[in-house]
């Protein structure tokens, strides 16, 4: 590589606009197809757990709370999920689906990875099991 040549990519870069993006402030178009944050729809869900057996990364858990009720809470995982969408080709009856729009997922701390989707009672029922199973203690032996 001559000096000469770099010398003239210089001169050019001083008159040309910078490519830089304002990201914050402005956000980039998505593409069509990308795979953004899952989302659930409980009223379709029948409980039949083709989601979370198919799920190459385990991110998903179907909790039934009542089957004759269809109630049900989707346990997501988003620090484990791949985004394959693995899930929602098996999914038969359409409750789930990556939309491109939901897509900055960064976090500070990992308690917001865990997303539990369903009906805000089912969910309350859900959480109050969650936590009286997490403090009982371990009989050993």
């Amino acid at each position: 590589m001559k000096i000469g040549s770099i010398f003239n990519d210089v001169i050019k870069s001083f008159f040309s606009a910078p490519v830089t993006e304002k990201y914050p402030f402005e956000k980039p178009e998505t593409a069509v197809r990308f795979r953004g944050k899952l989302s659930f729809d409980p009223s379709k869900c029948t409980g039949c757990n083709l989601c979370s057996k198919d799920c190459p990364a385990n991110a998903i858990e179907i909790v039934i709370i009542d089957r004759a009720a269809k109630r049900f809470v989707a346990r997501y995982n988003m620090d484990r999920c791949v985004y394959c969408a693995q899930c929602i080709q098996s999914c038969k009856f359409k409750c789930l689906d990556m939309p491109n729009d939901d897509w900055e997922l960064a976090a500070l701390n990992k308690d917001s990875f865990a997303v539990n989707y369903g009906k805000d009672e089912d969910i309350a029922s859900f959480m109050e099991r969650f936590a009286v199973s997490k403090a009982e203690p371990v009989q050993e032996g």
